[in-house]
């Protein structure tokens, strides 16, 4: 990529937060714009760009050109639209557009900045949304046929908050019926492709937004997690995300929210192709909304200032699953914890195996405990009568007495306490994301077969509710990207972006597909 200058991220996001301020903390009406008969604002531009170089670039680097009127905000529109239109007839990421209204926030954008106005850090920067967020007027399903036909009335609190700083929305993204599967597929839209090789999964449930993300049709999205839904995809499709610390940013507006016994599971977090653009978003989208009741207000701490050689550090592959990594992912681990000792960082291998067994069985056991009583209240409540085969319905013989139920939930919290303390100990871990890169998609939906024995590396951290990124670390011999997971302490996600950086910088980072 050549652009003609490049600002700091510090610089750039330094100089929008004092011209107009840190992202809203509350819902925002989302703005009004007439139709204009000729959209075209290239006249007061000089363009110094290559669109195959514009693709590529970061958040940060499209905001800086849009201020440095080096491209319009209507240029960088159809150009991401123009993506969209040769990459997703092969990957089936994106599920609609919004061109029309799209082109007109962007007109108004370049207007504005023609009379020397900002709306905010993402000023004319366009973004798609996972579906499973509302988008005010922009039809909103969360993949679910009972909402086929839904158009909310207003955006979920983070789509006003990214709109609110200027940013404008292309379109949404595919997700798995209610967002609860690892592969993204629905009745309404059908199945989306990994975009580094042809009928492989871009993982779930946030594997639309990762796939359009990586192919450069998309500067950013945001995504849901609730048991890996964020770091899965971001794994599978060699990009950058972020599961923030539970209790940072609200849910309101997203078709599994926020309450109930699982809401400490629930994340919404960005992805992008570069971890300076988590750290762009992040502290815009966070904060709370005074709806949300589990989010709590949180000075950001800016991840420049962390100094990561100062952090303590552990690392571990082997955590007491039944499951083995692959030798590519043991390889980009040990890559990943050799940048950091190579930087004269210790790292010490430590995983508290015990502990990770006992709360896993406890996590398994509580998915079901209830009869899956709460995802026949999803269907209920969106008026679903048919459902995606990889949608897990309601069984009551899974179902426990209501003693038992208590106990199980005193013993998740007996969990949360004991991965804490030993957790006490540093301030980042560093272990896989996955056993593997991304695998082909099912030609056939079953039901798992899987058990609490044969545990992963993402939905420990659901349950604790620490902050978790995912950079690119390697290769599988496939030829897909795998990661790289960076956890920190809870409400310390400033510096698990910083380590995260560190290590893309290090390991390389996003690589265009070949799509």
């Amino acid at each position: 990529m050549i652009f003609k200058k490049k600002n700091s991220r510090r610089d750039f996001i330094s100089s929008s937060f004092m011209l107009f301020g840190k992202g809203g903390l509350g819902l925002m009406a989302p703005p009004v714009f007439s139709a204009a008969n000729s959209i075209n604002s290239s006249h007061f531009y000089q363009s110094n760009y290559h669109s195959q170089d514009v693709k590529s670039a970061s958040v940060v680097q499209m905001a800086q050109m849009i201020r440095d009127k080096e491209i319009s905000s209507v240029e960088l529109v159809n150009i991401m639209y123009s993506r969209i239109e040769e990459v997703n007839p092969q990957i089936n990421a994106v599920v609609l557009t919004c061109k029309e209204r799209a082109l007109m926030e962007a007109q108004k954008a370049d207007e504005m900045l023609g009379k020397g106005d900002l709306m905010g850090a993402l000023h004319g920067v366009p973004m798609t949304i996972k579906d499973s967020l509302d988008t005010a007027g922009v039809l909103s399903t969360g993949g679910t046929l009972g909402r086929k036909d839904h158009i909310p009335s207003q955006d979920a609190t983070i789509v006003a908050r990214l709109r609110s700083q200027g940013a404008i929305l292309l379109g949404k993204t595919n997700t798995p019926e209610f967002t609860l599967s690892g592969t993204t597929a629905n009745l309404i839209y059908g199945m989306t492709s990994n975009p580094y090789k042809e009928g492989y999964s871009p993982g779930g449930s946030s594997g639309g937004a990762a796939a359009i993300v990586a192919t450069g049709g998309s500067p950013f999205d945001i995504g849901s997690d609730f048991g890996g839904s964020i770091r899965g995809p971001a794994h599978f499709n060699g990009i950058a995300g972020m599961k923030p610390t539970t209790g940072l940013v609200p849910r309101t507006g997203h078709i599994v929210d926020y309450g109930g016994l699982f809401d400490a599971y629930q994340v919404l977090g960005p992805m992008a192709r570069y971890v300076e653009d988590l750290k762009l978003i992040l502290p815009i989208i966070m904060g709370p909304d005074q709806i949300d009741a589990a989010i709590h207000p949180v000075p950001w701490t800016d991840p420049d200032t962390v100094q990561i050689k100062d952090l303590k550090y552990a690392w571990f592959v082997a955590h007491g699953s039944t499951k083995d990594c692959s030798m590519e992912t043991v390889a980009a681990i040990t890559r990943a914890v050799a940048s950091l000792e190579t930087a004269g960082i210790q790292v010490k291998e430590d995983a508290p195996i015990k502990d990770f067994q006992e709360a896993e069985e406890v996590r398994y056991q509580l998915s079901s405990a209830d009869g899956r009583a709460w995802v026949g209240r999803l269907t209920e409540k969106y008026g679903t009568k048919q459902t995606h085969p990889l949608l897990r319905l309601p069984d009551p013989s899974t179902a426990i007495p209501s003693v038992d139920f208590t106990e199980m939930v005193e013993k998740l919290d007996a969990c949360r306490s004991k991965l804490l303390q030993w957790m006490h100990n540093y301030d980042i871990v560093i272990c896989p994301v996955h056993f593997d890169g991304a695998a082909p998609n099912p030609t056939v939906f079953e039901r798992s077969s899987r058990s609490a024995d044969d545990y992963g590396y993402m939905g420990i951290f659901n349950l604790t509710g620490w902050p978790a990124a995912v950079v690119r670390a390697g290769t599988s011999k496939e030829g897909l990207p795998i990661g790289v997971q960076i956890v920190g302490q809870p409400f310390q996600d400033h510096k698990v972006l910083a380590v995260a950086q560190f290590l893309e910088k290090e390991l390389g980072g996003w690589q265009a597909p070949p799509i």
